[in-house]
């Protein structure tokens, strides 16, 4: 296999860790990592992996940085700026945009204009402005390699037909999270030790959360309409507990194909930074005989009400969809502050979300401005 280059944004988080052991393994080649304030892990990498650029957002944390690794060829960038110029390096084979949040949407843009592959593992840059996304990247004629396990396995299962007419329905797979089977009063007094606890995937803080919630899920069905250009009517939602089943589609025929593997996010990572080619990993193989059952169920839209604020806000289209995740960043930092109950959440987003008119068609300005609206009126709401 080709040695790639790779740039890594969010490179400390869990997508990105799980990323730097696949770049190890498979002997590719670092160009560039960032990070937010974690700059012991950062400096760690860096000395590791010896990338010609590390990036971090704030400011004090680069300053903290740039001392530590005087001593090495690396060079530290700062802030939006710095994670632009990563992300459009002459070099890069791929970019892995793993960041958390609408920080993310710049430097996937700047990718794309850099005529550069993303590896994208973070929502909201089709979430907030997936017809901006998109057009660069059919101007651009580049690929967007899904990381997510869901869209990691629908991408799977088009491979072998490709043809987006012949696809009618896409299944997405959820796990539930961890309040599967509960009613909104059992959730009123939810902490957020308890919303942090999923039954079968380690991720970050928020998305864990926006899993508890059941806005990942909804999220993702934006992504996914973006992605494999079908409506958010034609992709359907089931809880599926086990999560073995990482998402399916059906054929026009009738036809249903299913990705199936052990909960590990390291498999769509290694299938993004190594497509279209497919190489061993160090995931335990699934075994369906020790698992024994699979099951599914339909989501519950009333206990949990983010999900039906995306689907409304896709059907809606603009920004909307934007304005719904702006407002769930703001909602889900007040719930881990402990300024705001669980149950708030989603009462917020959906406040926000519809509580004025949103452009159909937009700008990148635009997308800011939305952003910035929804999470001023989530504050609102809040009497902050």
């Amino acid at each position: 296999m080709d040695r790639k280059k790779i740039t890594i944004l969010g490179s400390t988080g869990s997508i990105g860790t799980q990323a730097l052991q696949v770049v190890r393994r498979l002997g590719f080649e670092l160009e560039a990592i960032s990070a937010n304030v974690s700059v012991d892990l950062a400096e760690k990498q860096a000395r590791e992996f010896s990338p010609r650029y590390a990036v971090m957002m704030e400011p004090a944390a680069a300053a903290d940085l740039k001392i530590r690794l005087a001593d090495t060829g690396t060079r530290v960038l700062c802030g939006m700026q710095g994670l632009c110029q990563i992300a459009s390096l002459p070099e890069n084979d791929l970019v892995l945009n793993s960041v958390v949040g609408m920080i993310g949407l710049r430097p996937t843009l700047a990718a794309i204009e850099a005529g550069t592959d993303v590896a994208l593992a973070n929502k909201e840059t089709l979430v907030a402005a997936g017809q901006l996304v998109m057009a660069a990247a059919r101007r651009k004629k580049g690929k967007i390699l899904p990381v997510d396990s869901e869209h990691s396995a629908i991408f799977q299962c088009l491979q072998g037909n490709p043809k987006r007419d012949a696809l009618h329905k896409i299944i997405l797979t959820a796990s539930g999270g961890p309040f599967f089977g509960k009613k909104r009063g059992e959730l009123e007094q939810v902490t957020v030790e308890q919303a942090l606890r999923h039954p079968n995937w380690v991720m970050g803080a928020k998305l864990t959360i926006d899993s508890a919630t059941l806005m990942n899920k909804g999220l993702e069905m934006i992504e996914a309409s973006w992605l494999f250009e079908k409506p958010v009517d034609s992709i359907e939602v089931l809880v599926h507990r086990e999560s073995v089943i990482h998402s399916m589609i059906e054929y026009v025929d009738g036809s249903c194909i299913a990705q199936l593997g052990t909960p590990d996010m390291q498999i769509p990572i290694q299938y993004a930074l190594t497509y279209p080619a497919r190489v061993p990993s160090e995931v335990r193989p699934l075994s369906l005989a020790d698992i024994g059952k699979l099951t599914f169920f339909y989501p519950d839209l009333k206990t949990f009400s983010c999900l039906r604020v995306c689907i409304d806000a896709a059907r809606m289209g603009g920004l909307y969809p934007c304005a719904a995740n702006a407002a769930n960043e703001e909602a889900v930092a007040l719930f881990r502050e402990g300024r705001i109950r669980f149950l708030q959440i989603g009462e917020l987003v959906e406040k926000a979300a519809f509580s004025q008119r949103m452009p159909l068609d937009y700008t990148l300005e635009d997308v800011f401005w939305a952003e910035e609206e929804a999470r001023h009126r989530v504050r609102v709401e809040c009497g902050m």
